[in-house]
């Protein structure tokens, strides 16, 4: 056990590590999923409230915001409040949040209960794995991040089904107030069995203006992200402007923190390649994870015609597939070299999602559950290794740090990997239909004949044109999904090499301290 672990001042006998591992990782579990569980509602949320679709998005812009803004601050914080206590405060206003989302009677106070549950959740993620990484011995370790892993890869994957069953059977208020009987049984037990952490920061010494620049560019940032589509990207001052801001505010928080011994976010981690090259998998990680996610539901519902209901029943086996390989692949790598574990799940994933690449408008509801549970299977051997190999050469004081910044790429490159798939989706598809009807003729004789039998199927030739101008822009659009399938799996093989210049997990020996150059 690590000398600075916040169970060193509480007997060994006194605390068992299991007991505290499924308590952080259900806290983490159900923030995860407060980002996926109310995509499938918004249709009924807006209608409810009587707004439209599109300013219902607001509902999911306003948690992504403060959620992204809470995030890599996760770390300052828990060492200035103390850790645990920090802990309970989130879940406490987490809690507190969920249940006025839950009462809300306007768009306007969902809005904001919404903006307020995304800045107290935003730091579950990243304490849970700090508790975690300190609470458990190097040779366990791999064992309780298989627990933390479960819970923030299986949530998105059932978010939507879950979201879906709860809003048809009762109502989209209680996909909020689900989260108050969790919340208040976490903080009972958190109180109980998690040792508490005093401060190791000095108070009164808060560096205000680098909490406006990380707010203000990271909370640009997803603003960009989440609305650039929408806004038809840089075809719109609004994204232009806070494009600039996102960019001028990081920059000056960068050159800020560079220039001082204990800042907010402490970007010297970033001297370990482990840690550097840890970031960048993890961020590649969420692009794949949640792009994937959302295309595949968009792929069904859009072209095939399937429900929210039965497109989120295709993701759910795979969030049980990856459930039951988290323990499995824990346990293997507290005897495989992680790098070789990393491997095996980079290529398994890109091969599920080459056959993706391959689907065609006949494909079962069966083909996309198994391709699905390929995916996951392979996912499922590439966030333990990687977070365990991310803390090699840091030194057992920056886990709270380092689990910041880790949570926050991972949700970062899920914020990138939807926004650039959707935009490539629309435009890709765009350029495939023209390419299309470029190459069809009216006086074509195929086509021709196509007209002529759809004709006699119909009996009216302009809706039988109708019918197959319908099949030429399913095509066009089925086109840019395999597409986009064969990018992620690209993204994937590109990052093979990358894993052996990590250096490898020793088991049994101390971590490095952090290397000076």
């Amino acid at each position: 056990m690590n000398a600075n672990s916040p169970l060193t001042n509480v007997p060994r006998t006194a605390i068992n590590p299991w007991l505290i591992a499924p308590l952080v990782a259900l806290a983490a579990f159900m923030e995860v999923l407060d980002i996926a569980i109310a995509n499938v509602s918004l249709r009924h949320i807006a209608g409810s409230l009587a707004a439209s679709p599109e300013e219902a998005t607001w509902i999911l812009t306003a948690y992504l915001v403060t959620n992204a803004i809470a995030l890599p601050v996760a770390g300052w914080m828990s060492e200035y409040f103390g850790r645990t206590r920090f802990f309970m405060a989130c879940i406490f206003g987490f809690t507190v949040a969920s249940m006025a989302c839950g009462m809300a009677t306007s768009l306007e106070m969902l809005i904001v209960f919404r903006a307020l549950q995304g800045l107290a959740g935003g730091a579950l993620q990243p304490v849970s794995q700090a508790i975690l990484a300190d609470a458990f011995p190097l040779e366990k370790r791999a064992m309780a991040f298989s627990v933390y892993g479960i819970a923030v890869v299986a949530a998105p994957a059932i978010g939507p089904t879950l979201g879906g069953w709860i809003t048809d059977e009762y109502s989209w208020h209680w996909i909020f107030l689900i989260n108050v009987p969790i919340g208040i049984l976490l903080m009972v037990l958190i109180r109980r069995y998690v040792p508490d952490e005093p401060p190791k920061l000095e108070r009164g010494r808060v560096d205000y203006f680098a909490f406006g620049l990380i707010a203000l560019g990271l909370g640009s940032l997803q603003w960009v992200l989440d609305r650039g589509q929408h806004e038809d990207w840089f075809d719109s001052y609004e994204i232009i402007l806070l494009s600039w801001v996102v960019v001028i505010a990081l920059g000056m928080y960068i050159y800020r923190s560079l220039n001082q011994s204990a800042p907010i976010v402490d970007l010297k981690l970033y001297r370990s390649r482990n840690y550097a090259i840890g970031n960048v998998m993890m961020f590649i990680l969420g692009v794949v994870l949640f792009g994937s996610t959302a295309m595949l539901p968009l792929f069904m519902q859009s072209l095939m015609d399937y429900t929210a209901t039965d497109a989120g029943l295709v993701l759910s086996p795979g969030g049980l597939a990856i459930m039951f390989m988290m323990p499995v692949v824990g346990k293997l790598a507290s005897h495989f070299d992680a790098r070789a574990l990393i491997t095996v799940g980079l290529l398994v994933t890109a091969a599920a999602l080459w056959n993706m690449g391959n689907l065609s408008l006949d494909a079962s509801h069966e083909t996309f559950t198994y391709a699905r549970i390929w995916q996951m299977v392979g996912m499922s051997f590439l966030f333990i290794p990687i977070n365990m190999l991310a803390y090699v050469g840091l030194p057992p004081t920056s886990n709270n740090q380092a689990s910041s910044m880790l949570s926050l790429m991972r949700n970062l490159g899920g914020g990138v990997g939807i926004s650039l798939l959707i935009t490539f989706l629309a435009r890709f598809g765009e350029n495939n239909r023209a390419f299309l009807a470029s190459n069809t003729s009216l006086v074509d004789p195929e086509w021709q004949a196509k007209l002529s039998e759809m004709t006699k199927i119909v009996g009216d030739p302009q809706r039988a044109m109708a019918i197959l101008d319908h099949r030429l822009l399913q095509q066009a659009e089925l086109l840019a999904y395999l597409e986009g399938f064969r990018i992620l799996a690209f993204l994937f093989l590109i990052l093979v090499p990358m894993v052996w210049w990590l250096k490898p997990f020793a088991l049994h020996a101390e971590q490095n301290a952090l290397p000076a150059h």
